[in-house]
């Protein structure tokens, strides 16, 4: 039986709760009642997708049978000495955000919800419309209005009922949840619940599993919401509960220089995060002015031994540029990892960096 549990006061809610925070304000964990796993039972698993490690995950491959479309297990491509790219945009929806989208619809279906509502920037909306008519329930969507329109084309594409909100990405998501407050529909949100960070959690597991069952020196993660890392500090407990690992690998968390409340939290020396004028950025995906989960983020990357970096728009486009040039077209967020490997590249010679590419380029201009 899946639990919630607010990370603030501790009140417990039932698996099948429409409230996506406690009452408190606290946000919600996750309580699986799984206590440990057998990592090497994973590998023997025949199935190439996420669900080969189903025995850390909430739910199933059985129970994913009918909306899963093989999400999960992306290849690490060479980008060039010391550095790996894992190539996020094989997934379905051509993101890692399907990591998480599975998990979620996954759980509204099972709570016997016909209607969800999301906001994103772009590529979570997207991953939650394509399971959604998957699983054949409505889904709303609420995107800042400058979204991609390439992005808008894959949400129409998939049935989804789009709503262009005015203002900062925070708009979105207050016009999500006043829907979700007046109609019977389920809110999933890549921020609030933690179910999303069970799927991006696998994201870390193939890669332990691709290096032979160990992890890099260090992992380059673009931040807005935070739920790579989010991912990563589930992954790396249970394989540290596990036995499997005996310290985590570094976290240089990566924001755009025009949005980037984190870092400047981070460099400050801060506790909290707290909330900035935001002015725009090429890397949409990553424009978050207000981190729900910003200080849990801080924790994350301080207990790896990691850093913060923040890198410009004409940085971001020459790395995506530079990236094209080996054969690797990816969406303008997923350059900000690059931009950020080549500028801590120097200080950090000798050691093994994995990327994500977070998106496909074919998602933005």
């Amino acid at each position: 039986m899946t639990e919630f549990v607010c990370n603030s006061c501790g009140e417990r809610y039932p698996e099948n709760t429409k409230e996506y925070r406690c009452k408190c304000g606290g946000l919600f964990d996750l309580v699986t009642g799984k206590t440990t796993f057998d990592f090497d039972k994973h590998l023997s698993i025949k199935d190439l997708s996420l669900w080969r490690y189903e025995e850390a995950l909430p739910y199933t491959g059985e129970a994913a049978s009918k909306i899963t479309m093989g999400e999960g297990l992306t290849p690490l491509v060479k980008v060039q000495d010391g550095l790996l790219g894992k190539a996020e945009y094989f997934m379905p929806t051509l993101s890692f955000k399907d990591r998480g989208a599975v998990m979620l619809v996954l759980h509204a279906r099972k709570m016997g919800f016909n209607s969800i509502a999301i906001d994103s920037s772009g590529n979570a909306a997207t991953a939650v419309a394509a399971y959604s008519a998957r699983a054949g329930i409505k889904c709303s969507v609420f995107v800042p209005e400058s979204t991609s329109e390439k992005k808008l084309a894959q949400i129409k594409a998939h049935g989804a009922e789009i709503n262009l909100i005015k203002g900062p990405r925070e708009a979105s998501g207050a016009a999500a949840r006043e829907f979700v407050e007046t109609n019977d529909s389920f809110y999933a949100s890549h921020i609030y619940n933690p179910l999303f960070y069970q799927g991006t959690k696998t994201y870390f597991y193939e890669v332990f599993e691709q290096l032979g069952g160990r992890f890099p020196d260090g992992f380059i993660i673009p931040v807005g919401n935070g739920t790579l890392i989010l991912g990563a500090e589930k992954a790396f407990e249970e394989l540290q509960s596990a036995g499997f690992i005996h310290k985590w690998p570094r976290i240089i968390g990566v924001q755009a220089s025009g949005c980037a409340p984190i870092y400047k939290a981070f460099k400050d020396g801060l506790d909290v995060v707290p909330q900035i004028e935001s002015s725009r950025t090429e890397a949409e995906g990553i424009a978050i002015a207000a981190p729900a989960r910003g200080e849990q983020i801080l924790k994350v990357i301080r207990k790896s031994g990691g850093d913060m970096v923040a890198i410009d728009d004409d940085e971001t486009l020459k790395a995506r540029a530079l990236l094209a040039a080996k054969g690797i077209y990816v969406e303008i967020t997923s350059a900000v990892n690059y931009a950020a490997y080549l500028r801590i590249m120097a200080e950090n010679g000798g050691k093994l960096w994995v990327i994500p590419f977070c998106g496909a380029g074919i998602k933005s201009s």
